[in-house]
């Protein structure tokens, strides 16, 4: 009863146009960010919204419900970075998957020793 109870009232709160990406694919998270300045004129502090893009590879999805993440790679520079997005989060504007991979794993933990375009490289569903 409690559980039912928790998955109604968190309903609410999940968003319902998120597209259906899986780990492998490519993809563009479109993230709000507040950049908080003080204005030397007024002495007043500003708070400014932008939306900053952030591109990668999915290499994890764990969760479900409210409580899912995914993982997202990239290599800028020839340093990799990796964020966890919690899925439902208020934060993420919109999500764009830019192309679609096949893989045959769960996790793709692997990629994190490859260097330069092998980084990059995984083989693209047909359809």
């Amino acid at each position: 009863m409690s559980q039912q109870l928790i998955r109604e009232i968190e309903k609410e709160y999940m968003k319902k146009e998120l597209p259906e990406f899986k780990v492998g694919d490519l993809i563009r998270v479109y993230v709000k960010v507040t950049e908080k300045k003080e204005n030397p004129k007024t002495k007043k502090i500003e708070t400014k919204t932008r939306i900053q893009p952030f591109e990668g590879i999915v290499i994890a999805k764990r969760g479900s419900g409210l409580s899912a993440t995914f993982t997202v790679r990239r290599v800028r520079h020839g340093i990799g970075v990796e964020r966890i997005f919690p899925l439902h989060s208020p934060v993420i504007e919109k999500i764009e998957i830019i192309k679609s991979s096949k893989v045959k794993r769960a996790r793709m933990y692997y990629i994190r020793e490859r260097v330069g375009k092998a980084a990059m490289r995984v083989d693209e569903e047909k359809k």
